[in-house]
């Protein structure tokens, strides 16, 4: 017994240590991924000047994703007016499906930057185990939402939730009023 109390002690410790470092769960994990064409990108260079960024996990052989994907394209000219969220969609299409990647893209004409993550290391750095899995960074590059699997109208619910999280970073960081 005195054994399994000495385990929750540093166990506590640990976890204490751990939260007054921070929290390092709420940023993206540096990992590279790459460009349809084929360059190596960190995503520690996926950055939207202080607005909303909108990271979704999908794949070229995954129906909701493209069904979410086509759904958000059809409205992001509009989301990027309003609020300036950028959306990088990553697709887990492994090394064997990639080079599908490009064409499938072009032939869709999305209007957001695409990667890919043929290794999985993205999606596992982020507890990524169904798709489309989608996460909403702050201004801040911090994660504050995510969602799993995708239902017509679910895209609303988002934009929703990105003009909540623009308020928000308004709120906390205001502009100063322009001299006339």
């Amino acid at each position: 017994m005195r054994s399994l109390s000495t385990i929750l002690i540093a166990f506590s410790l640990v976890t204490v240590s751990l939260s007054a470092q921070g929290n390092p769960a709420t940023a993206l994990p540096v990992v590279k991924v790459k460009t349809p064409e084929g360059k190596s990108v960190s995503t520690s260079t996926f950055q939207n000047d202080g607005k909303p960024i909108i990271v979704n996990f999908w794949a070229t052989w995954c129906s909701p994703c493209k069904q979410e994907l086509n759904a958000i394209a059809t409205m992001y000219e509009d989301w990027q007016k309003e609020t300036g969220v950028k959306l990088i969609a990553i697709s887990i299409d492994d090394a064997r499906n990639s080079p599908k990647v490009a064409p499938f893209i072009k032939g869709r004409d999305w209007p957001f930057e695409v990667y890919i993550d043929e290794n999985s290391d993205f999606k596992r750095s982020l507890n990524v185990n169904e798709i489309p899995h989608t996460f909403i960074l702050n201004g801040k590059g911090e994660i504050v939402s995510q969602h799993k699997s995708y239902a017509p109208g679910d895209e609303l619910s988002m934009f929703e939730e990105i003009k909540k999280i623009v308020a928000e970073d308004a709120e906390k960081n205001p502009q100063p009023a322009e001299k006339k």
